[in-house]
Parts: structure tokens; sequence; C-alpha cells
């Protein structure tokens, strides 16, 4: 009996390390998701921020030229 409960024992914690397993698979794939949108955000709010800095850029030399314009 006691080759019984062992095996029990042993399954079942076998079926406790597949389900973990597969739990962490599962969020490893939403966190690689997760990696990969912010990535991207990442990007466009960087490309953004070069836009606004080339603007504000243009700004700054239309407002010196207009000075010394004067």
């Amino acid at each position: 009996m006691q080759d019984a409960d062992c095996l029990a024992s042993l399954e079942r914690q076998i079926q406790r390390l597949m389900s973990l397993s597969a739990r962490l698979a599962e969020e490893n794939r939403s966190l690689r998701r997760r990696l990969d949108a912010l990535a991207q955000d990442r990007a466009q709010l960087i490309q953004k921020n070069e836009q606004a800095r080339s603007r504000l850029e243009a700004m700054i030399d239309r407002l010196r030229t207009l000075e010394h314009g004067d």
C-alpha cells in the first residue's frame, strides 16, 4: 500500500508541476506580447519627441532670424 501512496503522491506532484508549467508559459507569452507593445509605444514616442524637437528648433531659428532682422 505504501508504494501506491508514493505513486499517487508523485502523480499529484507531477500534475501540479504540469499545471504550473502551463500557467507560467501563458504568463511568459503574455509578458512578451506586453513587452512588444511597450517597445512599439516607446518607438512612437521617440519619433514624436524628435518631430517636436525639430519643430521647436525651427521656431527658435525663425525667432532668431526675426530678432536679427530688426
